[in-house]
């Protein structure tokens, strides 16, 4: 044990000179670490604020536009359609991917040399940029995977270009009046939100050409056929403001929907009609047509609406072709129920005794015999001769005038019961004859009728 103790007292010394190495290792090492760290740094900016930018940047104020006390500045604008996800009826609205690209001159950011000086999109908010934003913009967004798409040059005159990659929501007012067969007209307009007409001012670069992508866009429903620009101003209390306005007409493509609705509708209605040809006696052949035939439709009209508008003012072409398919399949059920009427109607009359039929002849001949004889008595032929000698030449025109009212009512009336006449039915099963030709035949002219109307006017 006492060995033990002096073996320490005497490695003491040592452990101590040998613990004070290590710190002193440690803390060079550390002042070493502290050294490249700074060199590092001072690199770093000098890679992103090389001579020439800090030149620039130098004494920049980025909260004054540019020729602050020399007029507006200019801004010139185009655009790159890249993509047009959806468009609804239903919201009135379309979803749009962009390149926006703006160019305008600073007079401060010049700078010796030929060549651009493309910087990384993060430098943007060291400069003036331009407060443009989107009218009638529901929601939009700026794509940052990986990092925000934007891109900022600058050229030696101190034209600076600033593009930028937005998808957008844009409300667009629709008329489906004629739908499917409609054409929309939206529009997307670029405005500034602070600065006025005596501060910026607008315009296309290109003209209508400042817009491109359109030409090579493919849309589920709709076709692009024709787009062009326009510059306005935008007037508001506070002042007028720059405005560009981006007009493109979209028209819809109907082979869609002639697939989907109008064909099963023509068919469903020509399956009424089958009715026709079917025996008045098979009763529930024909109610099962008719009542299948009315509940398809039903369903059809109802599965036509559900990507529309539940809530508006608008009768689409398409609602009224339904309207009349389920019209011609809803008569043709009853015409059935007509013709099945008129057939009972007609076994029940020819039910009635002879004896009867006797009886009620011999009845209106004698009362037609009284009413004649009355008219012919001595006494009344006397008595209207009397009267007739003690008539003036007055009353005789009046009774002529009289009798003349009374012959043109009567020949009236003889007109009319013609008429009702026409639309007795002898035998009831011609009703079905009638049907067979009458149904197809206005059928067809009201179809030309309306596909004349809806797409020619």
């Amino acid at each position: 044990m006492q060995l033990h103790l002096g073996l320490q007292e005497l490695l003491k010394p040592h452990l101590i000179m040998c613990s004070l190495k290590c710190w002193s290792l440690r803390a060079l090492f550390l002042l070493m670490m502290c050294r490249s760290m700074q060199i590092s740094k001072a690199e770093g900016k000098g890679e992103i604020l090389p001579p020439t930018i800090q030149k620039i940047i130098k004494g920049y104020n980025k909260y004054l536009r540019p020729f602050f006390d020399n007029g507006p500045v200019s801004v010139g604008m185009s655009l790159d359609i890249a993509s047009i996800d959806t468009i609804s009826e239903i919201n009135m609205d379309y979803t749009a991917t962009i390149f926006l690209r703006q160019r305008w001159t600073d007079e401060r950011l010049c700078f010796d040399g030929n060549k651009s000086l493309s910087l990384d999109g993060r430098l943007v908010e060291m400069l003036w940029v331009p407060d443009t934003f989107i009218v009638d913009s529901k929601k939009s967004f700026l794509h940052d995977i990986t990092v925000e798409n934007r891109l900022i040059r600058i050229y030696p005159n101190g034209t600076v270009l600033y593009a930028l990659r937005i998808t957008a929501t844009v409300a667009c007012s629709m008329d489906l009046t004629k739908y499917p067969m409609d054409k929309q007209t939206c529009t997307l307009q670029l405005e500034s939100w602070g600065y006025n007409i005596n501060d910026v001012m607008f315009y296309w670069t290109r003209g209508n050409d400042s817009v491109r992508g359109l030409d090579t866009l493919q849309l589920a429903q709709y076709t692009v056929e024709d787009h062009f620009t326009s510059v306005s101003e935008a007037v508001y209390e506070t002042g007028r403001y720059p405005k560009l306005v981006f007009h493109f007409e979209l028209k819809r493509n109907i082979l869609y929907f002639i697939l989907e609705t109008y064909v099963p509708s023509i068919l469903l209605v020509v399956l009424s009609w089958v009715s026709f040809w079917i025996s008045q006696s098979s009763v529930p052949a024909r109610i099962c047509i008719g009542v299948t035939t009315v509940l398809t439709m039903t369903t059809l009209m109802m599965g036509a609406r559900t990507s529309l508008p539940h809530a508006n003012c608008f009768i689409k072409a398409i609602d009224v072709y339904l309207g009349i398919c389920f019209s011609f399949i809803f008569g043709a059920l009853l015409e059935y129920a007509v013709a099945h009427f008129c057939t009972l109607h007609r076994l029940r009359s020819k039910e009635i005794p002879k004896d009867d039929d006797e009886e009620a002849e011999e009845e209106r001949n004698g009362v037609l015999a009284a009413v004649t004889n009355s008219c012919s008595t001595p006494d009344n032929i006397n008595k209207i001769n009397s009267d007739r000698s003690s008539k003036t030449n007055t009353d005789r025109k009046r009774e002529g005038s009289k009798h003349s009212g009374y012959a043109s009512l009567m020949s009236v009336m003889k007109r009319l019961f013609c008429i009702f006449d026409c639309f007795h039915v002898k035998n009831p099963y011609h009703i079905d004859n009638y049907a067979r030709f009458s149904f197809p035949l206005s059928f067809i002219i009201i179809n030309v009728l309306y596909w004349v109307y809806y797409l020619y006017f």
